[in-house]
C-alpha cells in the first residue's frame, strides 16, 4: 500500500490509526502485498499477478434474501431443527463455522461433490424455543431455568457442532440423512481436556467436562479434524444454564469427523480465551503453528507453536501434537511474540493483583490467558476475530472488527509477515490491509477465508438500522478481496444475507466451484424447519468459479 492509499484509508476510518499505533513505519513505505510476496516467497516485486473478480459485484442492499451475482443461485442445505440420523438428534442452531472435508481426503483425494460437513452451532435462541414450547416470555427469567427443563433441553441440544455427509445430487447439495457419520457434539457431551491445565485447580480438578457452547469459527487441521472453537466463557452464566463452571469453557475443540468413537478433546495448550477461529500451519522445522485471537474489545492475538513435529505420513501421529507447546501473544509495539510460559517468563512469576501471586503455575497461565497478556504488556487490539494465512506467501491475515470505546467503529484487516517467512520466528512486521468504512466499502470484518489464487474472501459482523452507523452498509455482505495486482485491497460484493442475519462460515470446496455459507440468526423466525431462511441454516452456492 503506498503512501497515498494509506492516507486515503486513515482519512476513511480511525481503524487504521488505532492497528498501527505502534510500528507505523511499516505501512507508509511502499509496503504492499507484493512488497510482502516479495519477502516471503522471492517473488520480484511490482510482478504479482493481478487478480480480479470473476462475477459482477452487487451493490448493498436491504433485501430479506441471499442476493448473489447474476448467474449464481444457492440452495439450503440443512435448518436448525432438520433431523440428521435415526438417533433424532437435529442440526442445530445459529451456524457459524463450516469445515468441508471430501469424503475421501484420509485417502488424499479431494472429492467435489460429496464429504462431511462440520458445522459450529454459536448459542441457543431462548425466545425461539419459547415460542414452539408455548412459554409466556413475560413470566420467564432465567433464574429458574432449571423449573423449564425441556427448554434447558432444546438450549443444550442447539449448540456445540453437528458433523453431516452432504452430497452433489442433479446440481444440488443434500444432506444425506441417517449417515453412518451424522451426529452431534452439544451441551451435553463428555469432552476430555488435555494438555497442561487438565486436572488442576485452574479447572477445579477436571479432566472431563460436560458439553462445548459458544462455538464460533474454528479451522481444519493439517490431519483431516476440525477444530471449533469456544468464543466465549460466560454464555451458560448468560443463559442460566445450573451449575455451569466457567473454566470449563473458551478453549479450542477437536472432533475428528470420520471417527465417531474418537474421543472430543478440548487442549488447554492453546489457552482459554473468546476464541474466533483457528489457522494452522508449520514452522520451517515442521512444528506446528496455531494463530488465534480473542474476540474481545481490547484483547490479544496469539500462537501457538507445538513441541512435537508434524508427521504428514501417519494421521494418528498427530493427534497429540496439540497437547503440548508454547503459546505465544503479540507485541505490536515492538514486533515481536512473547511466550506465556510460567517456567521461564519472570513477568508472569511476579505479576500481582489483588495484593498476591496471581499465577502460580502454567495451568494457570493457560486458564487465564488473559490476563497473562496483560501481565506481559501484550498489545490490546479491537477485537480479534477471524486469522488466515495466505497460500502462497504465507504472510498471516487478521480481521479487527471494531472498537467502539475509541470511535472504531467500521475495523480492518491487518497483515503480518513473519520475520524470514517462518512462523516459528518471534519477530514480525505487519501493515494495514484494508481499512473498514466509506473509502473501502466494507465494516466490521469477521469470517476470512482464502481461495487457491489467493483472493481473500470476508464475511461481516454488524447490525443496521436506518439511523444508526451502520444505516449506509444495510445488511451483512460477502466480499473477495484481491491481494496482489491492481486490485490489490479492493472489495468486490459477492453476496448480501437476510435482514438481521449474519453470512458467516465461507469455506470452498477444492475444485472451488461451489462456496458454503451460513446463514446466522436471520431476523424472520418460523416454528417449522425448511423455510426458506426462518431459522439458521447452511446454505450451498454454485453457478461460476469463484475465482479466475
Amino acid at each position: 500500500m503506498d503512501r497515498r492509499l494509506f492516507l486515503k484509508y486513515v482519512g476513511s476510518s480511525t481503524a487504521a490509526l488505532v492497528a498501527a499505533s505502534s510500528g507505523i513505519e511499516t505501512i507508509t513505505n511502499k509496503a504492499s502485498a507484493i512488497t510482502a510476496n516479495h519477502l516471503m516467497n522471492g517473488q520480484p516485486e511490482g510482478k504479482g499477478k493481478p487478480l480480479t473478480a470473476p462475477f459482477k459485484p452487487i451493490h448493498r442492499t436491504w433485501e430479506n434474501d441471499l442476493v448473489l451475482p447474476k448467474g449464481y443461485r444457492y440452495n439450503i442445505i440443512a435448518s436448525y431443527g432438520d433431523v440428521i440420523n435415526s438417533k433424532g438428534e437435529i442440526f442445530g442452531d445459529s451456524a457459524d463455522l463450516t469445515v468441508y472435508f471430501p469424503i475421501d481426503c484420509l485417502e488424499g483425494g479431494n472429492n467435489s461433490e460429496e464429504g462431511l460437513i462440520w458445522v459450529n452451532h454459536e448459542f441457543p435462541e431462548p425466545e425461539n424455543y419459547m415460542k414452539i414450547l408455548g412459554i409466556d416470555p413475560s413470566t420467564f427469567s432465567k433464574s429458574n431455568l432449571s423449573n423449564y427443563p425441556e427448554l434447558l433441553k432444546m438450549e443444550k441440544e442447539a449448540v456445540g457442532g453437528s458433523v453431516i455427509r452432504v452430497k452433489k445430487e442433479k446440481g444440488e447439495w443434500k444432506l444425506v440423512k441417517d449417515d453412518k457419520y451424522n451426529r452431534r457434539v452439544d451441551g451435553n457431551t463428555v469432552i476430555t481436556l488435555t494438555g497442561p491445565a487438565s486436572g488442576s485447580k485452574a479447572v477445579k480438578g477436571a479432566t472431563k467436562v460436560i458439553g462445548t457452547l459458544g462455538n464460533c469459527s474454528g479451522g481444519k487441521t493439517l490431519w483431516n479434524t476440525a477444530l471449533s472453537c469456544e468464543e466465549n466463557t460466560y454464555y451458560g452464566d448468560d443463559y442460566g444454564w445450573p451449575n455451569f463452571i466457567d473454566e470449563h469453557y473458551g478453549w479450542v475443540v477437536e472432533v475428528d469427523p470420520f471417527n465417531p468413537d474418537a474421543p472430543i478433546r478440548k487442549h488447554t495448550a492453546l489457552g482459554r480465551f473468546a476464541h474466533e477461529n483457528t489457522a494452522m500451519g508449520l514452522t520451517k522445522d515442521g512444528r506446528v503453528v496455531v494463530y488465534m485471537g480473542d474476540d474481545k474489545r481490547d484483547e490479544f492475538f496469539y500462537k501457538f507453536i507445538s513441541k512435537k513435529k508434524y508427521n504428514p505420513n501417519n494421521r494418528e501421529e498427530n493427534f497429540d501434537i496439540l497437547e503440548s507447546g508454547t503459546l505465544y501473544v503479540a507485541d505490536l509495539g515492538k514486533q515481536r511474540w512473547i511466550p506465556l510460559d510460567y517456567e521461564t517468563n519472570a513477568d508472569l512469576q511476579n505479576y500481582e493483583k489483588d495484593g498476591k501471586k496471581f499465577f502460580t503455575s502454567q495451568a494457570d497461565v493457560l486458564t487465564n490467558a488473559r490476563e497473562a497478556g496483560r501481565a506481559v504488556n501484550a498489545t490490546p487490539l479491537d477485537r480479534p476475530e477471524d486469522v488466515e494465512i495466505h497460500p502462497h506467501d504465507g504472510t498471516v491475515f487478521l480481521s479487527l472488527t471494531n472498537n467502539s470505546k475509541h470511535g472504531n467503529f467500521h475495523g480492518q484487516i491487518i497483515r503480518f509477515i513473519p520475520a524470514d517467512g517462518d512462523h516459528g520466528s518471534d519477530k514480525f512486521t505487519f501493515e494495514v490491509f484494508v481499512a473498514g468504512g466509506r473509502q473501502s466499502g466494507i465494516t466490521c470484518p469477521d469470517n476470512l477465508h482464502f481461495d487457491s489464487k489467493g483472493n481473500l474472501w470476508v464475511v461481516e459482523d454488524f447490525h443496521a438500522t436506518e439511523d444508526n452507523v451502520y444505516a449506509a452498509y444495510k445488511n451483512c455482505g460477502v466480499f473477495m478481496i484481491p491481494t496482489d495486482g491492481k486490485n490489490y485491497g479492493e472489495p468486490f460484493q459477492f453476496a448480501s444475507g437476510p435482514i438481521g442475519c449474519e453470512v458467516t462460515g465461507p469455506w470452498l470446496t477444492p475444485d472451488e466451484r461451489t462456496l458454503f455459507l451460513d446463514v446466522q440468526h436471520p431476523e424472520t423466525w418460523n416454528p417449522y424447519p425448511g423455510y426458506d431462511f426462518g431459522r439458521s441454516c447452511l446454505v450451498a452456492v454454485q453457478g461460476g468459479s469463484f475465482n479466475k
